[in-house]
């Protein structure tokens, strides 16, 4: 076990706090972090991350729209998470346990600061890779099969925010700023349902859009400690499609 194990990964972020002397004296004692001050406010530093404490939070993809204190989630890598967990332990802090993400192939821990802020702290468990090939891959075009595809591309576009590439009987090609989709005939050999995550730049703005349009959307948008914020839409026919926001 190292004496100091490090962040990794860099994190830069505001954060409000609603005492900045008591925040400064967690995140140095409790934490780890050195403090400094820097255009008029305090920031906690630690390796790569970077923390600046303001009277209210700002999101890093909307810098126009401050928040209350402590709504931000914030993940920060670590080279050794069982040893952060136990210093953070060791200088009288509360961590939760260690939990193993096999989603990201990370093992975590999470602890709350003074002002209700959600601190991940995360380790990959995941195998070293082969090389990899040069790039192929460009972009992928998920199909989703409808009894009635008319429907399914008015649905689509009237209620999703879609355009119409291209429209017959059996298909639809439907497409969104960078992203497309084909709707296409449900057959013997396409049964079932079908679903596709489609990583966007605002989950609330766009789920608050999609709800005035109509869509079947189920639930607001939740952040999850992999670092990505979303939710999901149910088309006519039972697709799901998951829009998802990445954060640090």
């Amino acid at each position: 076990m190292q004496d100091k194990p490090t962040i990794t990964a860099p994190v830069m972020r505001l954060i409000g706090v609603a005492d900045a002397e008591r925040s400064t004296q967690f995140y140095r004692e409790v934490l780890g972090f050195e403090m400094r001050e820097r255009d008029g406010a305090m920031e906690a530093m630690y390796g790569p991350a970077r923390l600046q404490f303001r009277k209210q939070d700002y999101a890093p993809c909307d810098w126009d729209t401050p928040r209350p204190p402590g709504t931000a989630i914030l993940f920060f890598q670590t080279d050794d998470v069982a040893a952060m967990q136990a210093a953070i332990r060791a200088r009288g802090g509360v961590p939760s346990e260690l939990e193993q993400v096999n989603w990201i192939k990370m093992r975590m821990f999470e602890i709350r600061d003074p002002d209700g802020h959600t601190l991940w702290f995360g380790q990959s468990y995941n195998a070293e890779f082969p090389p990899r090939l040069p790039a192929m891959l460009q972009k992928a075009l998920p199909e989703l099969p409808f009894d009635d595809v008319p429907a399914a591309v008015a649905y689509y576009r009237d209620a999703l925010g879609f355009h119409i590439n291209y429209a017959q009987d059996d298909m639809g090609v439907m497409d969104r700023d960078e992203v497309t989709v084909v709707l296409i005939a449900r057959t013997e050999r396409h049964t079932g349902i079908g679903s596709a995550y489609v990583y966007i730049e605002d989950a609330d703005a766009l789920c608050a859009e999609l709800k005035t349009k109509g869509a079947n959307v189920l639930g607001e948008p939740v952040s999850h400690p992999w670092g990505l914020r979303d939710f999901r839409v149910v088309d006519l026919e039972g697709n799901w499609i998951t829009f998802g926001q990445p954060f640090e």
